[in-house]
């Protein structure tokens, strides 16, 4: 059972990363167009926050499993902060009335997220896309 989160876990990263890249591409797209804020915007977001999540729940997995290791806080930190990252512009755009809601709040979030998650995943010797 240990493998199997392991493998997961390792998997998973490659659909986050594709996640968050068509978030920020979406964003920009958004932004350079004038375009009005649109539904595909808050799906794309929430599919990135929702495989961040899926990402914590298997790393708090392999911890209770006994995959620790103190070399590991980094990583677990960064990524804590990245889902922070990603989740805050959802939860403030969904609060927001329709014609306050932007694509610039995603954007940001997003590339602040990968941004940590590419620097969790160096911080324990992994390659990102290898």
């Amino acid at each position: 059972m240990n493998n199997l989160f392991f493998n997961a876990h390792s998997g998973l990263r490659y659909l986050i990363l594709l996640a968050g890249v068509s978030t920020v591409l979406y964003a920009v797209y958004g932004m350079v167009s004038g375009r009005p804020y649109d539904k595909t915007m808050r799906i794309l977001s929430s599919s990135f926050v929702g495989t961040i999540h899926l990402q914590i729940l298997l790393g708090v997995a392999l911890i209770i499993s006994g995959r620790f290791q103190p070399a590991l806080t980094g990583h677990i930190f960064m990524m804590l902060f990245a889902a922070a990252a990603a989740q805050i512009p959802v939860s403030v755009m969904r609060r927001r009335p329709e014609e306050a809601k932007s694509y610039t709040p995603h954007g940001v979030g997003a590339l602040a997220a990968l941004a940590f998650i590419v620097g969790g995943i160096m911080a324990i010797g992994r390659p990102i896309l290898g």
